[in-house]
């Protein structure tokens, strides 16, 4: 594909998100909506790519720290072919086509991009990307032979009756080689109602110039603009449903699909089966034949082959399930390995820990692993036998084959083989019981015979 440079347009207030953070940083699946397109860009290796931005510029920078990105101030704004005119600085001795887009369509495909931009190649000046809504509402209107040719580009509030009938509309995204995108941009005017430059005048002067202007089409999803938390919302559940779709065709199984959530980098293999209410956040991989149950919470974890998860687990960062190895309800996990074959079958938190193949951690113990200032580690041997309600302060060793008595509070090593019991001696006084229950209830008697 010819050398491309993108612009994407991220300039604007966005106020009725009502929101302090930028609108294009607002996440889909975890990811900003920013970082959605750059990420789609990348794809196809573009040779530059602008940001351009306005309104808190400070937390877009922030946000592409380490990214091969520039930014470009647009202040004032008077629109959004103006707002692609201050990138053109940043785009000097650039000689190629130049996509511009908007930073609030994340959704848009690199395939679809790649179709726009080449679309080029077959004598276009100007290419423009067209969809086909279900309601097509006030969107501007694309009006274009059946060739693709582009006749007119119109919006709604100056269409006619015949035009507002075209259910071709106008997504904004536009394409044209560097020579011809600067000066159809330069020679867009503002003589409209807002006194604003916009973007698709530039397929406008092309046409007044006799050039030929293509329009190439895409599914109405990849263009859907987000300016609202419910248009946020919309976003979120289409790429959901995708992903749900894309997780089942590959042999997974979802008992109610409506109900799991996906990160955008969630990876899940083949006869899986992930029943209702679980969320998948950001970093976690699932392999073949692992069974999640219900109300389970991962992210930034990974599971091995034939690993059980759930109900009502939660996987945090740094968890690793190794093969065949089972975490029960109410079990939390942070920084720690479960080797090949372990269970902690219920009520445990075990964090920063290691944790052998085949031990075996019983109901309510808990790796004490945090002082107040740091962090310490918690290892356990191979089949290893921790009792429930035991608490293993870190950090400490329990060996392999060992045994910790439930309710013991551990803070020495143990060794290979030992049977730790940390618990104070019995104290039994017979038939104490028996006088206290006797005094106790003469007493009440006596209380109630003086009312």
């Amino acid at each position: 594909m010819t050398d491309f440079a993108a612009i994407i347009l991220a300039a604007g207030k966005g106020t009725r998100m009502k929101s302090n953070l930028h609108k294009v940083l607002h996440p889909i699946a975890g990811k900003p909506m920013l970082m959605h397109i750059l990420d789609s860009f990348a794809e196809l290796q573009p040779q530059r790519t602008v940001v351009v931005v306005g309104d808190r510029r400070e937390q877009v920078d922030e946000a592409l720290s380490g990214r091969d990105v520039t930014t470009a101030l647009q202040d004032p704004q008077h629109g959004t072919a103006h707002a692609a005119l201050q990138a053109r600085e940043a785009l000097s001795g650039f000689n190629g086509n130049i996509l511009v887009t908007f930073g609030d369509v994340p959704m848009v495909s690199a395939a679809t991009v790649e179709r726009l931009i080449t679309s080029l190649d077959k004598g276009a000046k100007v290419a423009v990307l067209g969809f086909r809504p279900a309601d097509p509402l006030a969107y501007g209107r694309v009006i274009a032979d059946s060739d693709g040719t582009v006749r007119k580009m119109v919006e709604f509030k100056d269409a006619s009756e015949e035009e507002r009938a075209c259910d071709l509309c106008n997504s904004g995204l536009i394409v044209a080689h560097s020579d011809d995108m600067w000066t159809l941009l330069d020679g867009v005017g503002n003589d409209n109602a807002q006194s604003e430059y916009y973007l698709p005048d530039v397929a406008t002067g092309a046409i007044a110039r006799g050039d030929r202007v293509e329009v190439v089409e895409c599914d109405e999803n990849e263009v859907a603009g987000i300016n609202s938390r419910a248009e946020l919302a919309a976003v979120e559940a289409q790429w959901q449903a995708f992903k749900r779709e894309e997780a089942m065709a590959g042999g997974a199984t979802l008992k109610a699909p409506d109900t799991v959530f996906f990160s955008w980098d969630t990876r899940i293999g083949k006869d899986v089966i992930v029943e209702p209410n679980v969320v998948f956040g950001p970093g976690v991989t699932v392999a073949d034949g692992v069974h999640v149950k219900s109300f389970s919470h991962i992210e930034g974890a990974t599971l091995a082959r034939g690993v059980q998860v759930g109900p009502f687990a939660r996987l945090r960062q740094g968890a690793v399930l190794e093969e065949d190895s089972f975490v029960g309800n109410f079990v939390e996990m942070k920084k720690a390995t479960l080797g090949k074959g372990a269970k902690a079958s219920h009520l445990s938190y075990i964090g920063d820990a290691t944790v052998g193949a085949n031990a075996n951690i019983g109901a309510g113990t808990i790796t004490c692993n945090y002082d107040g200032y740091f962090k310490y580690h918690t290892t356990i041997g191979e089949r290893a036998f921790i009792g429930s309600n035991s608490a293993l302060v870190a950090p400490v060793t329990i060996g392999p084959d060992s045994i910790v008595a439930a309710g013991s509070t551990v803070s020495r090593d143990v060794g290979a083989g030992e049977l730790r019991m940390v618990r104070a001696d019995q104290l039994v006084k017979q038939g104490w019981a028996d006088r206290f229950h006797d005094t106790m209830k003469k007493k009440k008697a006596a209380a109630k015979d003086k009312k």
